[in-house]
């Protein structure tokens, strides 16, 4: 496995223990609807949380969460509205972004609520 798919598994784990930490139950991990993967959907109370990944060695080249681009939000609320139809859920959508980055070697998580909208 390349070290950047190791890197990104690693985050996805950490992000996958901090969100059950903090009370909300994982419903998928890398869920995947045509092109789009969405690397957590977790439910806390009456949320449906949509989690972006992002984790970095450094942020030399920018903060993890500046690297969602506009294209991957497309694709998100495309799958998570198909998720949400097919598994007959009535539920406050929230897209949230868990940035996660290498700082003296520790890893530092950042949980952005709200991260983006859909409209």
């Amino acid at each position: 496995m390349a070290s950047h798919n190791e890197l990104g598994k690693l985050g996805e784990e950490l992000a996958v223990a901090f969100l059950q930490q903090n009370q909300y139950e994982i419903l998928e991990t890398n869920w995947t609807f045509q092109k789009a993967e969405v690397d957590v959907i977790a439910q806390k109370e009456n949320i449906l949380a949509i989690i972006e990944v992002k984790t970095r060695t450094s942020i030399d080249f920018g903060l993890p969460q500046d690297f969602v681009k506009p294209k991957k939000i497309q694709l998100l609320v495309k799958a998570v509205n198909e998720y949400v139809i097919s598994n007959d859920l009535v539920l406050e959508v929230r897209f949230d972004i868990i940035a996660i980055h290498k700082k003296n070697n520790e890893f530092v998580l950042e949980h952005i609520e709200n991260a983006f909208y859909y409209f």
